[in-house]
């Protein structure tokens, strides 16, 4: 039976007060999407930040703790921290415990080679570092993630290797202390160093294949190196994994600056270190 004229002003009413006052089902909230390879935001202010808070269980960076900071190294935080570039945390309350302690603790960053230079956006969590490892005077390990870009890029090893050494000429530029900085790339350092791949397994073994696609993802087609890939980046959280550096000592904690997009590796990290004997990592997150 064909519309009446009323049953058709009726359904443009309908649609219209749809578009104006909103639609549970079709304006649904979506959430922002953030993981070690994608960034996306549906809004037009960007990620919101205080969500991805909650949704990730971490803790915002508050004026408590960065007057804490303040009175421990003896001078004004970073303007990163100010400003709220670094915005949020998880344990960083301990470490500082620690330095007030006199109790040590090391830096661990790292750099994924996918480009021939540093763009400002990759230098970020670098000047910060920086400033870290001199307001600290602490140790600094720096992994150089040429394996993740061969598996996740369509690169050669080749490549990889050659951006991962003009990555690093342009790390070195930062200025960091030579005397307490490890830089080293992931395709030449593990076959060298029995403790970091033991490590490495031992992750491997305490995650299971379940977990690590409820957390980033991973699909049935995924090649394997993408899968035990996590458990790479989770090794240089633990000093163990450098006993030429540590002197074999175990109990050392890593403070690791990063991106919150890099905040998924750790929440598995952090979840294995206690099955393992092993510290958790603290972690400060910048913005993008």
């Amino acid at each position: 039976m064909a519309e009446t004229v009323t049953e058709k002003v009726d359904q443009l009413s309908d649609q219209m007060a749809k578009q104006l006052n909103g639609n549970d089902e079709d304006n649904e909230e979506i959430e922002d999407k953030v993981d070690p390879w994608n960034v996306t935001s549906n809004s037009q202010t960007g990620v919101d930040y205080d969500k991805l808070i909650v949704r990730f269980g971490c803790s915002k960076i508050n004026a408590e703790i960065l007057t804490k900071m303040e009175t421990l190294i003896g001078q004004k935080v970073h303007h990163f921290l100010r400003r709220g570039i670094f915005f949020s945390h998880r344990d960083l309350h301990l470490i500082l415990k620690r330095y007030e302690e006199k109790k040590p603790f090391f830096l661990y960053t790292g750099r994924g080679p996918s480009s021939s230079a540093l763009h400002l956006g990759h230098l970020i969590p670098f000047f910060f570092t920086r400033w870290l490892q001199e307001a600290f005077n602490v140790p600094l390990i720096i992994q150089m993630t040429d394996d993740e870009k061969y598996l996740w890029k369509d690169l050669t090893i080749e490549t990889t290797k050659k951006l991962t050494k003009d990555n690093i000429k342009d790390i070195i530029a930062m200025g960091f202390d030579v005397n307490k900085t490890f830089i080293f790339s992931d395709l030449s350092f593990i076959g060298k160093c029995p403790e970091f791949y033991e490590n490495i397994i031992r992750v491997q073994r305490s995650v299971t294949f379940n977990q690590v696609k409820g957390i980033f993802g991973f699909g049935d087609s995924d090649c394997i190196g993408k899968i035990s890939f996590p458990a790479i980046q989770a090794a240089p959280s633990f000093s163990s994994s450098f006993p030429f550096i540590f002197n074999g000592k175990k109990d050392i904690p890593a403070l690791i600056p990063c991106a919150i997009d890099q905040d998924p590796y750790f929440r598995m990290t952090r979840d294995v270190a206690p099955r393992l004997s092993l510290p958790k990592p603290a972690l400060l997150h910048s913005s993008f």
